[in-house]
């Protein structure tokens, strides 16, 4: 019995995990829409009906709103009626200038009356292909009475109610916005120290436009700590900006169920362009820390726990990094932290690492 009370309490160990781990920056930034778009009348009329629900998801051509068309349509139907009155003329145009110019070469008739039905025949084609013109206006007009969607993407409220009157002269007329959320952009501002990390990682080398779409963006919602959204960089700013001393980072990426929406902090995860081949990870709360800094109890040969400083780096899942402080073959105490204290002698409990979690 007393030789068991000796060995002190018994606590969970485990020894650091090695694997390969690739560095990253941790930016806090924001999500926005890829593409926002004001719905406006571009013809005049009052607005006759909407066809969407406030906030509600359409698809890309799905109609919106419907302006007054009764007039766009007999504007339409007149300007064809110009088109086939002059299709009409130019035909006898060509018959007379053809009759004349057979009686002509006959002797029958003068060369000033050939050169006036010439004269016709050109003027009435140019007619004729100004009224075509105008038949096409009067199309585009009419299917301007039609607001369709330009894309997929989520609709704002409306800003006009049916009846009132949109699109007059100098006035421009919003209807209503929509944002297209699948895919989205998260954007944020990478510090000069870490760009001119990332760059010193590559050999003081800048990525190509093709290498920079091929890095990976890893996002999670703030506090969450961890990282279930992946995307790519989509752009990067061609210099720091002097007022902040930062660079504009965008990525994108699928956001099908619209979990991310525009203004969300997000945590964004970006490559420091180094990999370290045989990092030492411990789970992240066997982790403590008071004023000096960051430290882990570790047990020596003789089952006596050292408090050990160690510098941290990434957290991977549930396991942090430590880049400095312990070996591969140290015990890192994971639990019971309340039972031990530094120079006490415990009984080992080795466990396995991926287990960590559930280690109390």
């Amino acid at each position: 019995m007393v030789a068991a009370q000796s060995a002190g309490p018994s606590v969970p160990v485990v020894r650091p995990k090695v694997q390969k781990v690739t560095e990253y920056i941790q930016l806090t930034g924001n999500a926005t829409p890829i593409n926002t778009v004001n719905l406006i009348a571009r013809v005049e009329g009052y607005l006759e009906k909407i066809h969407f629900l406030d906030g509600q998801i359409v698809k890309k051509g799905d109609l919106l709103f419907t302006i007054q068309q009764q007039q766009y349509k007999d504007q339409l139907q007149q300007a064809e009626a110009q088109v086939r009155a002059l299709e009409a003329a130019l035909v006898y145009a060509k018959i007379e200038t053809a009759r004349y110019e057979a009686l002509q070469k006959k002797g029958a008739a003068a060369q000033v009356v050939v050169d006036q039905w010439n004269f016709q025949t050109k003027k009435t084609e140019a007619d004729l292909a100004s009224a075509r013109a105008q038949v096409d206006i009067a199309k585009l007009n009419l299917s301007y009475t039609e607001v369709r969607a330009p894309f997929d993407g989520q609709m704002s409220k409306r800003y006009v109610d049916p009846g009132n009157t949109v699109g007059g002269s100098g006035q421009r007329t919003v209807l209503a916005d929509i944002l297209q959320l699948d895919p989205i952009y998260v954007v944020a501002n990478l510090s000069e120290t870490e760009f001119l990390t990332v760059r010193k990682n590559l050999n003081q080398r800048m990525p190509s436009h093709a290498e920079l779409m091929q890095v990976p963006v890893e996002v999670g919602m703030e506090n969450q700590g961890d990282y279930p959204f992946r995307g790519t960089i989509q752009y990067v700013a061609p210099g720091i900006d002097p007022k902040t001393g930062t660079l504009y980072v965008r990525g994108v990426l699928d956001n099908p169920n619209h979990r991310l929406l525009p203004g969300f902090f997000v945590q964004i995860r970006l490559p420091k362009a180094r990999v370290l081949p045989g990092a030492l990870l411990v789970p992240d709360r066997a982790v403590q820390s008071d004023q000096v800094g960051r430290f882990l109890y570790v047990l020596n040969k003789d089952d006596a726990v050292e408090q050990r400083y160690v510098q941290l780096g990434d957290l991977d899942g549930n396991l942090r990094v430590i880049l400095s402080g312990i070996q591969s073959d140290d015990r890192i105490v994971v639990g019971d932290f309340w039972r031990i204290s530094a120079g006490a002698k415990v009984t080992p409990r080795l466990t396995a690492i991926e287990g960590s979690a559930d280690q109390q």
